[in-house]
């Protein structure tokens, strides 16, 4: 702990009006906890920085040195521009670390942002500050190391650390503010707050114990009768796994520094040995659920081949019906082919056969009509010929014989024809 000595020192006058870390004020030996206004941190220790004068204390000690400065500007948590020694320099707090916002290979850490609102809070452009410094004045970025005061006299860089934006940090020979800074840690470790609160979602407490409670229920999830509910199961151990394992990683300092040295090593061993043990469980979980998965996904591989089959003998069957049933179809439009083409052809017949018959009919008629016609055309038949009756003539009696035998010459008939008498 940093203990100051009662110092009074005489460097010039003095008035009411006169800064802050001008001021002349006793100091008593004090257990410095916490540096605030509670604590009163000697303006005349400040003011041998301007006046370069360091008188000794009654046990022959020697006051510190201070640095007045006014903040330019906030860089980012643990580093800000102050004017100071006539130039305006960049400060790297001493002792403390605070999540990354301006690395160019990182993104910005958590709660990074917010650390740099703080020390804006505390350090507004335009503010005083006084500023200490340690064995190394500063670091390989040509950045000054130094602890900084307000008028306050609060510590910036243990204020940081006593709301968890900011954690110890030891880099050697500059150790003088650490002590400090790690009793306002302490304060942080006791409150839970900053990077040590369960309920900032970006905390390593907060990750741990969100990705613990997801691996338990994912493992602890029914696994399912079905491979939709079993690979939903599996999926669900799988990527809470991912995460834990993720989370386990991180607890490592070289994978997350300022998040990993914000736990400390006891809190950091028993998060990781818990995480060991729910990740194992899971591991164990999801090894037999993909168990069952294999044993379902075959034998629903089979049941999947067997319904195949089955379906195919369906299909085969169904296919050798329709076949079948196309094939009669197919006969019966045969056959009711033949049928229509020999009804055709009957009806063809008929008809030729009728139209002969109407056209002999017709030719009959014609012929008839001609023939009436030819006949009307005749001139009248003459009335047939009826020979008279002649009365009956006894026969002659027996011609006699040629009354002129060697007649040659003309005759003369006698009525009858039966005689003649030559002429």
């Amino acid at each position: 702990m940093l203990r100051i000595p009662v110092v009074a020192v005489e460097c010039g006058p003095r008035t009411p009006s006169s800064p802050w870390y001008l001021q002349k004020r006793p100091i008593h030996l004090l257990q410095f906890r916490r540096i605030a206004p509670a604590v009163l941190l000697t303006a005349t220790i400040l003011a041998s920085t301007l006046t370069a004068c360091t008188g000794p204390t009654s046990s022959g000690e020697t006051a510190t040195e201070f640095e007045p400065g006014t903040v330019v500007r906030v860089i980012d948590g643990d580093t800000l521009v102050i004017a100071f020694d006539g130039s305006d320099q960049t400060v790297r707090l001493l002792n403390v670390d605070t999540p990354e916002t301006k690395h160019p290979d990182k993104p910005v850490e958590c709660l990074g942002q917010e650390a740099t609102e703080k020390l804006e809070s505390l350090t507004p452009p335009g503010t005083q500050v006084a500023l200490d410094f340690d064995v190394e004045r500063t670091d390989r970025y040509d950045r000054v190391l130094a602890a900084v005061f307000v008028e306050d006299q609060t510590l910036v860089n243990a204020e940081l650390a006593r709301v968890g934006l900011g954690v110890p940090l030891l880099v050697e020979p500059n150790s003088k503010y650490y002590d400090d800074v790690q009793a306002a840690y302490n304060e942080a470790t006791e409150a839970g707050v900053g990077l040590l609160d369960p309920m900032a979602e970006c905390t390593l407490p907060a990750e741990a114990t969100q990705a613990g409670e997801a691996l338990t229920a994912a493992t602890e999830a029914p696994m399912g009768e079905t491979g939709t509910a079993l690979a939903s199961t599996a999926a669900g151990i799988a990527a809470a796994l991912v995460t834990a394992k993720a989370v386990r990683e991180a607890l490592d300092a070289g994978k997350d520094t300022v998040r990993a040295l914000a736990l400390g090593g006891t809190r950091a061993a028993a998060m990781a040995s818990d995480l060991d043990i729910r990740i194992a469980d899971g591991e164990r979980r999801l090894a037999t659920v993909n168990t069952e998965i294999t044993a379902l996904e075959e034998a629903e591989a089979q049941a999947r081949a067997e319904a195949e089959a089955a379906r195919a003998a369906e299909a085969a069957e169904a296919e050798a019906a329709r076949l079948a049933e196309a094939e009669r179809i197919e006969a019966e439009r045969v056959r009711a082919d033949a049928v229509e083409i020999a009804r055709i052809e009957a009806e063809r017949v008929t008809a030729e056969a009728e139209a002969r018959a109407e056209a002999d009919r017709l030719a009959a008629e014609a012929a008839a009509a001609a023939e009436q016609e030819r006949i009307r055309n005749l001139p009248p038949a003459p009335e047939p010929y009826v020979p008279p009756v002649e009365p009956y003539v006894a026969p002659p009696p027996p011609a006699a014989q040629d009354p002129y035998p060697g007649y040659t010459g003309p005759r003369c008939y006698a009525p009858g024809g039966k005689t003649y008498r030559p002429c």
